[in-house]
């Protein structure tokens, strides 16, 4: 077997054995904890005692979506909670629109850091603060579901070893093409890939839009580095090193709005692709410990996932070159276009889709769900080559990251609006 061959295959097989785990992963969920045909009265389940929770918000710049984000959350259906905003050194009138929304709302606190420190400090300032050991964190721009805290609060509440619980993002914004294909991509890959990593014991990472922590876990691991580029995995890793149990629950709904732009998406996924490089630079040698192997399996998959990256790499260059400079039989690439293992992975695919449809149906909008779903066609080529490149990108910018500087906000792309605006 020559070497072209071994990256054709695993160019090949990686792929396809990832996208059967996550569906027969999925599935598994779907019939052991998520078939629930009759939402009663009694979903979701009642907590016992049901112990109070705090909901935080950390904002920076939000004035365009601060008084919807704050009005879904105070509209929670749970009988005691509070919503604590930290506004983390805003520049546009957040600040004042937080304090009036405080005068009328006693639910409502707000804390305001004069200086922009970043969200893993606005997220711990609020911690510090709660008066509850149960935080719901989501972001400045997020519209919680009046049920979503009940449903984290029934893992929460359900046992002493559950550190955190990952709730279940929505898109808001579908008006583009890229819009529409993260409507099927968080749920036939992220959704997917959730409800398997659950099955098989332990999770990537919780979703920084919506995520509910114990703050005694919390408390334990040193609350969220203010030096990681993505707080959310990086405190996932610690959690689970630490043999925290951390869950997720597709109930716990939150909507939000993603990028439509290919600038804001590509900026997005590169942060995602940095913070999934930054922890395993950071938590790799951790890992080798044996009490935590049942953790490897998640860090081998992303080790996986970097190698096929720069595995396509390597079979494009040699293609590039080959049009131009003969190349010895064992590396020359004919073609790039996909043949019978194309045809494979494609129905592959398909049935991913079919899958995810399934199981997703009760999340969406019936109409509007299906529709969305004829768009999904076009997936593979966005997305398997954005995921390509932002991870091939990623690794040099790690390395070559200064150590020990803070992570700052950056305003994202949030997509165009209803209205038509595409607001910062």
């Amino acid at each position: 077997m020559t070497m072209r061959d071994i990256f054709f295959g695993y160019a090949f097989y990686y792929p396809l054995i990832m996208a059967w785990m996550w569906m027969i992963g999925g599935l598994w969920y779907f019939l052991r904890w998520e078939n629930r045909y009759d939402l009663g009265p009694d979903y979701p389940p009642p907590v016992s005692k049901q112990p109070p929770a705090s909901i935080l918000i950390p904002c920076f710049n939000e004035e365009q979506n601060v008084r919807d984000t704050m009005a879904y959350a105070l509209a929670t259906d749970y009988p005691d909670f509070e919503v604590i905003a930290i506004n983390d050194g805003s520049k546009d009138r957040t600040a004042e629109i937080l304090d009036e929304l405080a005068e009328i709302h006693p639910r409502l606190r707000v804390i305001h850091l004069t200086t922009n420190q970043g969200k893993a400090m606005a997220l711990r300032a609020g911690a510090i603060a709660a008066r509850n050991e149960f935080l719901i964190c989501i972001d400045g721009d997020a519209l919680l579901h009046p049920e979503a805290v009940a449903w984290m609060m029934v893992h929460l509440a359900s046992g002493n070893r559950v550190g955190a619980v990952t709730g279940n993002p929505r898109i808001l914004n579908r008006s583009t093409l890229l819009g529409k294909l993260q409507v099927g991509e968080f749920s036939s890959i992220i959704g997917l890939m959730k409800r398997a990593q659950r099955v098989y014991g332990r999770l990537f990472t919780v979703s920084g839009v919506i995520a509910g922590y114990r703050r005694t876990a919390l408390h334990r691991i040193g609350y969220w580095s203010e030096v990681m580029i993505t707080e959310d995995i990086d405190i996932s890793w610690r959690l689970q090193m630490d043999h925290w149990d951390i869950r997720y629950e597709p109930d716990a709904l939150c909507y939000i709005y993603m990028p439509e732009t290919f600038t804001g998406l590509w900026k997005q996924r590169l942060r995602w692709a940095q913070g999934g490089v930054e922890v395993l630079m950071h938590h790799g040698r951790d890992l080798l410990i044996w009490r935590r192997r049942r953790f490897w399996p998640v860090a081998m998959e992303y080790l996986a996932s970097v190698a096929w990256a720069y595995i396509m790499l390597t079979i494009i260059i040699l293609y590039v070159i080959g049009r131009f400079v003969p190349l010895p039989p064992a590396w020359h690439i004919d073609t790039l276009l996909p043949q019978w293992n194309g045809v494979i992975l494609g129905v592959t695919a398909l049935t991913q889709f079919a899958i995810s449809l399934m199981i997703d149906r009760r999340y969406e909008p019936k109409k509007r769900f299906f529709r969305n779903y004829f768009w999904i066609i076009w997936y593979p080529l966005a997305f398997w080559l954005l995921t390509l490149f932002t991870t091939i990108v990623a690794v040099p910018k790690t390395l070559l990251k200064k150590r020990g500087l803070r992570a700052r906000w950056v305003s994202p792309d949030r997509g165009i609006r209803a209205d038509g605006s595409n607001e910062p």
